[in-house]
């Protein structure tokens, strides 16, 4: 477990340590991180290079936290899950030899037990959270940039659509209502990741969708980092000093 633990992180950090801030506007002939606010992210981006080049940034930056998360699924599955599995092929080889792979993966899906003082499903989130967790680190704190970065909004979305669909399109919801709102894109941002808690605390008592105590843990951990990448934009919302989103003139 902590062998894929390790594993899914060191990966996703690698893979949240490419900018495509960086990169983007390198094409356009611009150092980004001289320009507007220095910041290496989309919201920037979009301010000097225009609604496209911001746009695509944004899109690359959710699609690396989609895929620094997702392949905590492969990685748990080879390291973790693959074992589990290949004992139960193994047994069932005997006593039931007819039958099919699907039927094995079905009978594998519907086994989920306790071993030890884990369920085999809480340490299948913490894998693929851990990947989140670990792109998230390295988009905000890149290797390749001296161990700085952008804010994570793009690379928390795409990483929590695979984690937590509902509350993460709940959050875009709001996150798009205060942008039009406000037209401050740290407030709709700081609106996001506060209402993931609160999503995974609410929805059990209003619908079907159940959260564990991690899920509910790990959301508001999301949320407070949320708050401490925005600390100087909160800082300046207080003193009024804070720049509502404008696209530079061309």
């Amino acid at each position: 477990m902590l062998l894929a633990l390790g594993i899914s992180a060191l990966v996703g950090y690698l893979l949240g340590s490419v900018n495509f801030a960086v990169l983007v506007s390198k094409r356009y002939g611009v150092d980004i991180l001289k320009e507007g606010s220095g910041n290496p992210g989309a919201t920037n981006v979009k301010r000097v290079l225009g609604k496209g080049p911001g746009n695509l940034v944004f899109a690359l930056d959710a699609l690396k936290g989609a895929a620094g998360t997702g392949l905590g699924y492969v990685i748990a599955y080879i390291i973790y899950l693959r074992p589990i599995f290949d004992k139960l092929l193994e047994a069932d080889a005997v006593t039931h030899p007819n039958k099919t792979l699907l039927m094995h993966f079905q009978d594998f899906l519907a086994s989920v037990t306790n071993i030890g003082n884990y369920s085999d499903v809480d340490v299948l989130f913490a894998i693929v959270a851990a990947g989140f967790v670990g792109t998230l680190l390295g988009h905000c704190f890149s290797c390749f940039l001296g161990f700085k970065g952008g804010k994570g909004v793009a690379s928390t979305i795409g990483g929590l659509l695979v984690l937590l669909p509902v509350p993460i399109v709940i959050g875009a919801a709001l996150w798009a209502i205060a942008f039009y709102t406000t037209r401050y894109v740290s407030v709709a941002s700081l609106a996001l990741g506060l209402s993931l808690p609160l999503s995974c605390w609410l929805l059990p008592q209003f619908t079907s969708l159940q959260f564990g105590t991690a899920q509910l843990v790990f959301a508001g951990a999301i949320a407070l980092f949320n708050v401490w990448t925005h600390r100087s934009n909160i800082g300046r919302l207080v003193r009024g000093e804070e720049n509502k989103f404008t696209k530079q003139a061309s």
